[in-house]
């Protein structure tokens, strides 16, 4: 499998699928190696339904704490995505510190004595429906958070189900007994990226199959979008019921996850390798 260049995503109509994936620290801005290598594989093989991309927008540097930036980010991808093409099916991805992001943007409580004003809101219980697939590479284990003073990194319960977590053996990053940096540079080629490929298919296929059978979307962009609102303390729009999500999930003083949170924007707005 090779990592070659990912054709330009479409701008117009929704797509049937699309992966927003957060690279690992210090690779280009982009999905990174191991995204465009999974990115590539997936669109080959869901055929001929289309496939969007998006690159999750943060520094991915040492600097590690503006990890922050790649969850305040990803979410607000996400959030909007739901809301405008409410029958396009998402996958979330990461590698190494990417796999860090895509794994809190998912996690609906905070670690016991970090406070909910410095980390982002936690997204509407209903975008899950949304979310069809989560696929992790590379994850840093417990034992590397507790290294770095941190709390684990915890997929939020309804996205489990439907999360797939790839370690490589030895990988000093993710395995809880791991010594090598080489183990954790062997996706690709150690066919893990193609484990990832499959599980997302078979969560696709099943989501538009059920979505086949239910007739016309029950989602809007207005209900998605109060859920969002009520969750950040805004009033929702007028004839829509308000939705109070749950506090969100990053400690602020995780030395490569988010640190406390800067003066987001005003609507929406990674752990080492």
């Amino acid at each position: 499998m090779t990592a070659a260049l990912i054709p330009a995503a479409h701008a117009a109509d929704c797509p049937d699928a699309q992966v927003i994936f957060a690279r690992g620290t210090d690779e280009a801005p982009g999905p990174g190696g191991v995204g465009t290598a999974f990115i590539n594989s997936l669109r080959t093989a869901i055929v001929p339904k289309t496939l969007d991309v998006y690159a999750v927008d943060y520094p991915a540097t040492t600097d590690f704490p503006t990890a922050v930036d790649g969850i305040r980010d990803a979410r607000r991808q996400i959030v909007t995505t739901a809301a405008a093409c409410p029958r396009t099916k998402m996958v979330l991805g990461g590698f190494s510190q990417g796999a860090a992001v895509a794994g809190f943007v998912t996690a609906g409580t905070i670690p016991d004595g970090i406070s909910a004003a410095e980390v982002p809101a936690p997204m509407p219980p209903d975008v899950a429906d949304h979310v069809a697939a989560v696929a992790l590479f590379g994850k840093p284990s417990p034992r590397f958070m507790r290294a770095i003073g941190s709390p684990a990194v915890t997929v939020g319960p309804v996205y489990q189900p439907k999360t797939t977590d790839l370690c490589a053996p030895n990988d000093l990053v993710c395995d809880a007994h791991g010594s090598s940096f080489d183990a954790h540079n062997s996706y690709v080629d150690s066919g893990l990226v193609t484990q990832g490929v499959n599980f997302a298919v078979s969560q696709l296929q099943a989501g538009w199959a059920a979505d086949a059978l239910a007739g016309p979307a029950p989602w809007s962009s207005t209900t998605v979008q109060a859920a969002d609102q009520a969750g950040r303390g805004r009033p929702a729009p007028a004839g829509t019921p308000s939705t109070t999500a749950a506090p969100a999930h990053m400690p602020a003083s995780a030395p490569w996850l988010p640190g406390p949170e800067q003066a987001a924007p005003a609507p929406d707005a990674a752990p080492p390798q």
